[in-house]
């Protein structure tokens, strides 16, 4: 019997990251990474062939990924964000959005290279509409999700025998989206905002591509709506 590939999605425990492993579980064995080990097992019971990855991502080192010897699929759907004036915003956040949001992704992808390399893997960073542009008060978070692209157009230059795909998703329906609304002082109106089933899907799709297909760049927006 061929075993199952195996994919590793970070922010597992709720919104995109748990979409995501959804949809990859009928097919691979999925390893569900994030802080929250309650959450995590909740989505693991639910799933045919997946365990928990309780983690601090910032703080991962080469004992934590030592069992993973072959890797087909690394899912990077953890994320944070602070909005604010560029004014307003101290240093303590823009290195918090930067550890969590980019140099916790090059880490694990670093420690996991072998693993991706002996399986031809594919990489996915779920991005942001605020990755292609910068509006007011969301400085920290955009020039987070920029240097992310640029993370993954580097990694697919240097690694040309894996597959790099960066997806954009505009507004989603998350708890992320609920404070960032919050903060905006609007109405939270779901049924405008994509689902994290539908950026699923799109993560879905790159992986799936044909062994010939190397989908590089997904952007993916709500009907009529917002970019981010």
């Amino acid at each position: 019997m061929t075993e199952r590939p195996t994919a590793l999605v970070t922010g597992a425990s709720r919104g995109v990251g748990a979409a995501v492993a959804r949809a990859l579980a009928p097919t691979h064995h999925v390893i569900l990474g994030g802080r929250d080990r309650d959450a995590l097992a909740g989505v693991a019971a639910g799933l045919p062939d997946a365990r928990p990855w309780p983690v601090e991502l910032t703080e991962v080192t080469q004992a934590d990924v030592a069992g993973v010897e072959r890797l087909d699929v690394l899912v990077h759907s953890a994320g944070v964000g602070t909005l604010g004036r560029i004014a307003d915003l101290p240093a303590d956040v823009w290195r918090r959005t930067m550890e969590v949001n980019v140099i916790a992704v090059a880490e694990l992808t670093r420690l996991l290279l072998p693993a991706l390399r002996r399986a031809g893997g594919h990489v996915v960073c779920v991005n942001s509409g605020s990755g292609q542009r910068a509006n007011p008060e969301w400085g920290s978070y955009s020039a987070s999700k920029f240097a992310l692209k640029a993370f993954a157009d580097a990694l697919r230059l240097e690694e040309p025998a894996l597959r790099v795909t960066t997806v954009y998703p505009g507004r989603t329906d998350t708890d992320m989206q609920r404070s960032v609304r919050a903060y905006e002082g609007g109405e939270y109106e779901p049924d405008k905002y994509l689902r994290p089933d539908t950026v699923a899907r799109a993560v879905l799709a790159a992986v799936n591509a044909g062994p010939d297909a190397h989908l590089t760049e997904l952007t993916v927006r709500p009907r009529g709506g917002r970019v981010n």
